[in-house]
């Protein structure tokens, strides 16, 4: 496994792409290294199969310009926070080493997106304790973020990312799943009104991005209070 900068950690193969795909897009395209790690293959998915998804999980990868999307290979609609799975994930954090780790909002309508987000902060500790998997040397991420893409029920975003620039690469590293989202009207937390998936993913990052006073944008959120050195930097006009 390569070493990257930005690791998103998902339940779902196509989880990723869905709530923080432009912010991986943007990632790459500033310099910086990128990778997506899938907890499951997905293989409850109502619509196409394991390999599949395989196939089209690396070619959203591809189009996001990441170095890598893996499967760590724990059961499809069975993701539990065991002090077994943390101490597996912790190994593949530790070997990656990024500096940030994306995951799920602690909330969610499919069981699994909810306990892999506490499973992911569980694992970015766990990471860091040397006693625990010692064969491999100890790394834990400096910041965690929880997307919040396609939620209305969470607290308000502490940043939002302007993805204007990289939201038509989020859109075809989407388009790569064809064979969950090809005249789809839902998915994951995207409920339906009538409209195609990729109308619901445009308008809501277009919420998203007028909240920052650009077109389209990604939120996220962090438990820590964020830092600022320079209030003459803050971006957003308050008025």
């Amino acid at each position: 496994m390569q070493q990257v900068n930005v690791l998103a950690i998902c339940a779902h193969p196509d989880d990723s792409e869905l709530i923080c795909g432009g912010t991986l897009a943007r990632t790459v395209a500033l310099g910086h290294t990128a990778g997506i790690l899938a907890l499951t293959g997905g293989e409850l998915g109502s619509r196409g199969s394991v390999d599949l998804r395989a196939k089209e999980s690396d070619a959203a990868a591809k189009m996001l310009g990441l170095s890598f999307h893996d499967t760590v290979g724990l059961p499809d609609g069975a993701v539990l926070n065991t002090p077994e799975n943390r101490a597996r994930l912790a190994v593949l954090i530790r070997r990656a080493k990024p500096g940030v780790v994306i995951t799920h909002w602690l909330k969610g309508r499919h069981p699994d997106h909810a306990v892999t987000a506490q499973l992911v902060r569980d694992a970015c500790f766990v990471a860091g304790l040397k006693n625990i998997e010692p064969e491999v040397p100890t790394h834990r991420p400096k910041k965690i973020l929880h997307a919040l893409s396609f939620r209305e029920d969470n607290e308000k975003p502490t940043f939002v990312v302007d993805i204007s620039d990289s939201f038509e690469k989020k859109l075809d590293a989407v388009r790569c799943y064809a064979s969950q989202f090809s005249d789809a009207k839902q998915a994951g937390e995207l409920f339906p009104n009538g409209e195609s998936l990729f109308d619901l993913i445009r308008h809501h990052a277009a919420h998203y991005g007028s909240l920052i006073r650009t077109q389209y944008g990604e939120p996220f959120h962090t438990s820590e209070t964020m830092r600022v050195d320079d209030v003459t930097t803050l971006e957003v006009a308050s008025l």
